[in-house]
């Protein structure tokens, strides 16, 4: 009997070791350059404008389709691959994608600071759509209904900050 209880207790004990780790970090693209404190995703980085925030960009007039660098932290990822991410603001906000699907970002960047250098635009999308996005981002679609505006940026390039360790 002894053995049984010690059989069952292993497998309940084992069994909340694997639940605590079901938040698995995905990876999809490696980092086209490393340093000290951030890491580039995407083109490598040369010289480039002075990045903006998001809401100054979102509230600028601006043609189209703009290019713009913008830096801002990120507010919700793709938890399945990390193929885009939300950049937020106060009650601004955009969908940044990534050049021709080339590079992701990793799924545990959310709440990191990030430069991006890409190409805005403003889109409406069907009510499917917006519910299919929100659907990617693990979010609930119950309030999503008609068509949506959302602002984007297809990112040629991604710095991503690294986090800074605290230094006493």
């Amino acid at each position: 009997m002894k053995i049984l209880y010690t059989l069952v207790l292993a497998i309940l004990l084992g069994s909340s070791a694997f639940a605590q780790d079901t938040k698995k970090v995905i990876k999809l693209s490696e980092p086209v350059q490393i340093t000290d404190t951030f890491e580039v995703y995407g083109e490598k980085v040369g010289d480039y404008e002075k990045s903006k925030t998001l809401t100054e960009v979102l509230m600028a007039d601006y043609n189209n389709s703009s290019s713009v660098v913008v830096s801002t932290s990120i507010a919700e990822v793709c938890e399945k691959k990390g193929c885009f991410f939300i950049a937020q603001e106060g009650d601004y906000s955009a969908r940044i994608t990534f050049k021709d699907y080339g590079f992701f970002v990793p799924t545990d960047s959310k709440g990191k600071e990030v430069t991006i250098i890409g190409e805005l635009s403003k889109k409406v999308l069907s009510e499917e759509k917006a519910k299919h996005y929100a659907d990617d981002a693990g979010k609930s679609t119950d309030n999503i209904q008609g068509k949506q505006i959302e602002y984007s940026i297809v990112a040629s390039t991604v710095i991503i900050q690294k986090e800074r360790k605290n230094q006493e």
